[in-house]
């Protein structure tokens, strides 16, 4: 499948060059319409879906959160922004602080489009040491560091600001790295004190790794190491972060590990966009993952090795043009990057493009062992497969999944023990994923496995991306803490909101927890969000109609809302909880006690239609399997946040219900138990 290369996160191309005059006329316009914002009080903020307790900008377009940093009391917000619509374009970088991550304060545009060259995501930092030089007297600068796009070429630039982030001036020497690639994004920076210099991580996103820049001084950059491509590979790889998280139990208080955040799009759990992460060691040059436990592992049997199309294809047969005279090293051109084949050749049919066909067949061989395995991916089609023939008919088959990833696939054997065959790889195919890839085809008794390492990911809701953390948080306060962009690559051009589009998630700290042989962040959603609370409601537990008979009499509503509750399932039946039920309208929030899922349903969630990829169930795995399962959930006007059993499981998730449906119900069988209901009206952060 021919890969083009888009100029970030699937978006639009750039819009053009603005002109010197427009771009002063701009400023004026977005400096006076912040501050009537500002000034409009109590009427503010109340258009249909606005969410009340969610950033979003007074008007127009926002995605990926940047520059997260922490200077004189006050949190600064960067984002994404386009000053000229409610879609993706023009991108540069809004600007907002707040001093409790709960109530914010709009800024003016901070770096705007400018010579062709948009604004695309990135960090700031504190440079306390001045090892920049941009500060003056004892006042150490904010530098932000971001990436400059235009078509075809990205590179890494600075800017820095003397007045707490109010102005700011971008570097006379930029870019400071460029590696002249068209898909190289998203810096995100730290002091790393080991050591003592600046680390950068940053995304080669075709080719789904991160690499990691050292400098002294932030305007010299040195290329130091590089990770990937590792857990989901099906996308493109963006806004990486890197931090250190203290073992919240059972490795005492020193032990520390590094967490490395990668976002993906598409390929997320929900499909479209979404945000794994790693767990692992990093030495300020390398990042070293924590290894599987024995029984997720890859498994590599013993035996013979019929094919590993290291030197050449020996006595293979090619015939037609897909398969060439002899085996490929890797990607071919214009092709996505190739992965999961072992050293550096393999079988791959990708010649002149899915255009081509032909064959590949093995010399006749003896049967001696049960199972034959190999490495395979590419086209799922009929007409690319890899067969094992006996006696000249086929008896065994296996063809790639649309993923250049290969993987282990085997065929139990055992029943033509002793007897000759011949392998076949076959591309017949000309279309979309039109070849095939192979590589290390073995013999063996047992079956070779490939590596249980499922992603670990962040959210396993649709509308969790581009994840970050805020940097320089004082030692006093001690909290790593992050947010994320409430939407998804798939739909988030046409969500149905104006004049803005888009939100921000709650914030929320990250804390390292290990459970069953391996570190799982948990995300706690920050205590400042106490301050929206209204006065708590409560129900001690009982049955199913017990707590909904409580619901009914008026105490709880959805939406702006924060409803904690533990909620002990039936042996069969799913149970949860309805949220902006009625008139034929829900969100369900459910557990499933049979494959112990949590799901979050939004099909019948009110506006749904404005994309086909829009409505359906969101699920992730249960840690904490057949117990009580506590859920804490926070409701806006569009939006649901469910944070399960002291978050180690997340589901955020976009809904727009109309005003008709406000209900909140519960549901599940006779046996269920609801217990330790809470419940907070929210106010609005906007008042």
């Amino acid at each position: 499948m021919k890969f083009v290369s888009p100029p970030h996160s699937g978006s639009p191309l750039s819009l053009g060059r603005p002109s010197m005059v427009r771009l002063a006329l701009l400023g004026v316009l977005l400096i006076g319409g912040l501050r009537a914002e500002n000034a409009r009080g109590e009427d503010k903020y109340q258009e249909p879906f606005r969410p009340q307790f969610h950033f979003t900008p007074a008007r127009n377009w926002m995605n990926d959160p940047n520059g997260m940093v922490f200077f004189d009391g006050e949190w600064h917000l960067f984002y994404q922004y386009n000053p000229e619509g409610d879609r993706w374009g023009h991108m540069s970088w809004g600007h907002a602080v707040s001093r409790d991550l709960v109530r914010w304060e709009h800024l003016p545009l901070a770096l705007p489009e400018e010579d062709g060259i948009m604004i695309f995501s990135g960090s700031a930092v504190v440079d306390w040491k001045n090892t920049s030089g941009f500060g003056v007297g004892d006042q150490p600068p904010l530098v932000a560091i971001y990436t400059g796009h235009r078509e075809g070429r990205q590179d890494q630039r600075l800017a820095y600001s003397r007045d707490r982030g109010r102005t700011w001036t971008k570097f006379a020497g930029n870019p400071v790295l460029d590696v002249k690639m068209a898909d190289f994004r998203d810096p995100k920076v730290f002091w790393h004190e080991g050591t003592s210099r600046w680390v950068m991580t940053v995304a080669l996103a075709a080719e789904k790794k991160v690499h990691f820049y050292a400098s002294p001084n932030l305007k010299e950059w040195k290329y130091v190491g590089e990770f990937g491509p590792a857990g989901s590979v099906d996308g493109l790889w963006e806004c990486p972060d890197l931090f250190s998280l203290p073992v919240d139990r059972g490795e005492g208080e020193s032990a520390r590990k590094w967490v490395l955040i990668v976002n993906i799009n598409p390929g997320g759990p929900a499909g479209g966009s979404g945000c794994q992460y790693f767990v692992g060691d990093f030495d300020g040059s390398r990042f070293t993952p924590e290894p599987l436990p024995p029984s997720l592992a890859e498994f590599v049997p013993q035996g013979k090795v019929l094919a590993d199309f290291e030197k050449s294809y020996g006595d293979w047969k090619s015939e037609g043009e897909a398969f060439g005279t002899e085996p490929a090293e890797g990607t071919l051109p214009n092709q996505q990057p190739v992965l999961g084949f072992r050293d550096r050749k393999l079988v791959n049919s990708f010649r002149g493009g899915d255009r081509s066909q032909g064959t590949l067949t093995s010399p006749p061989f003896a049967v001696t062992a049960k199972h034959i395995s190999f490495l395979i991916g590419g086209g799922p089609h009929a007409e690319t497969h890899f067969d094992l023939r006996v006696d000249g008919k086929v008896v065994r088959t296996a063809r790639g999944r649309a993923r250049e990833q290969l993987s282990w696939q085997s065929w139990d054997v055992g029943e033509f023990r002793g007897r000759e065959a011949t392998l076949q790889v076959v591309d017949k195919a000309s279309g979309d994923w039109g070849h095939i890839n192979l590589d290390h085809v073995l013999l063996s008794e047992e079956p070779a496995r490939a590596a249980s390492d499922e992603p670990q990911w962040a959210d396993f809701g649709a509308d969790f991306y581009a994840g970050v953390s805020w940097s320089d948080v004082p030692q006093a306060d001690g909290r790593r803490l992050w947010l994320g962009w409430m939407s998804n690559w798939n739909y988030a051009n046409e969500i149905p909101t104006s004049p803005w589009r888009s939100a921000m998630s709650i914030p929320r700290e990250l804390r390292l927890v290990r459970t069953e042989g391996r570190y799982l962040l948990r995300q706690i959603p920050v205590p400042e969000l106490k301050s929206l609370r209204g006065d708590r409601v409560a129900f001690a537990g009982g049955t199913i109609n017990e707590a909904n008979a409580w619901l009914k009499q008026g105490v709880v509503q959805s939406g702006p809302l924060e409803i904690a509750v533990s909620i002990a399932p039936g042996k069969t039946d799913r149970v949860g909880i309805r949220l902006y039920a009625g008139n034929g309208q829900e969100t369900t929030v459910s557990i499933d006690p049979r494959p112990s899922t949590i799901q979050v349903d939004r099909t019948k969630s009110g506006e749904t239609a404005f994309h086909p990829r829009f409505p359906g169930i969101q699920s992730a795995p249960l840690i904490r399997k057949g117990e009580t399962t506590r859920l804490r959930i926070f409701v806006d006007t569009s939006s649901i946040e469910v944070f399960v059993d002291d978050g180690e499981r997340v589901l955020t998730t976009l809904i727009f219900p109309r005003p008709s449906g406000k209900g909140i119900e519960f549901f599940g069988s006779a046996d269920t138990r609801i217990r330790d209901v809470e419940a907070w009206r929210l106010k609005s952060a906007w008042k």
